[in-house]
């Protein structure tokens, strides 16, 4: 069993109350991990974490055995790993291509708007589109996109990047049930290419029906872990995080 992603004793606290409190995790490579816990367990906080955009106070985190000390979210790409937000990030005014382009072709967003992009990208970004079910959309702007069609376009973005490990940050919340069925298909399919994936979800059956390993958070610190129908039938978890 090989680790791709760790933490030691990991902290982090906003105006002295930790938010991660001296959380060790292994992510097994090539699985997928669901990570869940009641509302201010440190679960997104974590998930900044890791990809850089809160620096650590204190502890390690490990990369396919690389400690880094110190995350900047732009080094991100060296580390192969990327992520999706709870609040959708997408460059608005740019075409539903372009917002892939952009990623496929490592520039900056004011470049690729005039710059000539070669067949490959092209067609790297329309069979993109095609796997995320927006092909016929695009040459429409972001910003023309329904709520569940601009989802599919921030994962769009994040198969561009092509990173070993992909931490999705609720990417079901809101969503009708033909797009969740979508975005399951292809959570399931990047693990079928080899990636590791980190589930942050609210819905169980969700998390039964893709994770392999699941951790619960509770108040920053690690309250369970394993199978995922074995941690939910734990009566500290159900108290904790279900309620019962």
């Amino acid at each position: 069993m090989k680790y791709i992603l760790q933490t030691k004793n990991l902290v982090k606290s906003f105006g002295g109350v930790h938010a991660i409190d001296h959380l060790s995790i292994n992510i097994v490579e090539g699985q997928i991990t669901g990570l869940v816990g009641p509302n201010g367990s440190g679960k997104t906080t974590l998930i900044n974490v890791l990809s850089g955009f809160f620096p650590h106070d204190s502890g390690e985190i490990i990369f396919s055995g690389v400690n880094r000390n110190k995350i900047l979210s732009w080094e991100n790409q060296i580390y192969n790993i990327t992520r999706t937000f709870q609040q959708i990030r997408l460059f608005e005014q740019m075409t539903v291509l372009d917002n892939i382009l952009v990623v496929l072709t490592e520039r900056s967003p004011i470049y690729s708007l005039f710059e000539r992009h070669t067949q490959y990208h092209l067609k790297c970004a329309e069979d993109i589109l095609r796997k995320i079910g927006l092909h016929e959309k695009l040459s429409h702007r972001a910003s023309d996109l329904s709520y569940g069609q601009r989802k599919l376009l921030e994962i769009g973005r994040v198969l561009a990047m092509n990173a070993e490990i992909i931490l999705f940050d609720e990417p079901f919340a809101g969503l009708f049930p033909e797009t969740v069925k979508k975005i399951e298909e292809i959570i399931q399919n990047l693990k079928q290419e080899g990636k590791s994936i980190v589930l942050v979800e609210h819905n169980m059956a969700i998390i039964r029906k893709l994770c392999d390993h699941l951790i619960v958070m509770d108040a920053g610190k690690l309250l369970a872990e394993g199978h995922p129908e074995k941690v939910l039938s734990e009566k500290i978890v159900l108290e904790a995080y279900l309620g019962e």
